[in-house]
């Protein structure tokens, strides 16, 4: 049976970057990316978990680490012009980007928000990142993938 494509997918089709599609099965209990990434079979590391962040400059942004890691929101700050920010709270989670937790991804949203990613990506020749909804990842080389939406990569780990 086919996977059904989301608005993610459908954008990299549009864009003509290369890519595929991996399921794997949702437990309600591990939404985290270390987890998702032992379904997926891939290290934690290599397996990027989508955090949305509000700024005082930028209202709302994306920043998109390896599943292991944890997010420097100072370094964000400096990267994305902001002088502070903070993790936007769960319950604004979907009505600021139309995602939910365990399924947010850095393309695709309600509205076009800033996307940094940590520059560990290029450490791979693919990373997986979310497509969209719980249950299925996206493929893709971060270097075509990051050069085609226009994202910005900084050191953005603890």
């Amino acid at each position: 049976m086919a996977i059904k494509k989301t608005n993610a997918a459908r954008i990299l089709d549009d864009l003509q970057v290369a890519y595929r599609l991996v399921e794997y099965l949702v437990d309600e209990e591990h939404l985290d990316a270390v987890s998702v990434a032992q379904k997926v079979g891939m290290p934690p590391e290599q397996v990027f978990k989508t955090l949305c962040v509000r700024g005082d400059a930028i209202p709302v942004m994306f920043a998109v680490i390896p599943g292991n890691g944890e997010l420097n929101l100072k370094a964000l700050a400096m990267v994305s012009g902001n002088k502070r920010c903070e993790l936007v709270a769960l319950k604004e989670l979907l009505p600021l980007t139309g995602y939910i937790r365990g399924g947010c991804s850095p393309i695709g949203a309600k509205k076009n928000y800033p996307v940094f990613m940590d520059e560990t990506c290029f450490l791979w020749e693919e990373i997986a990142i979310s497509a969209g909804k719980r249950g299925l990842q996206i493929v893709v080389s971060p270097k075509v993938f990051i050069e085609k939406l226009g994202m910005k990569t900084a050191a953005l780990q603890q």
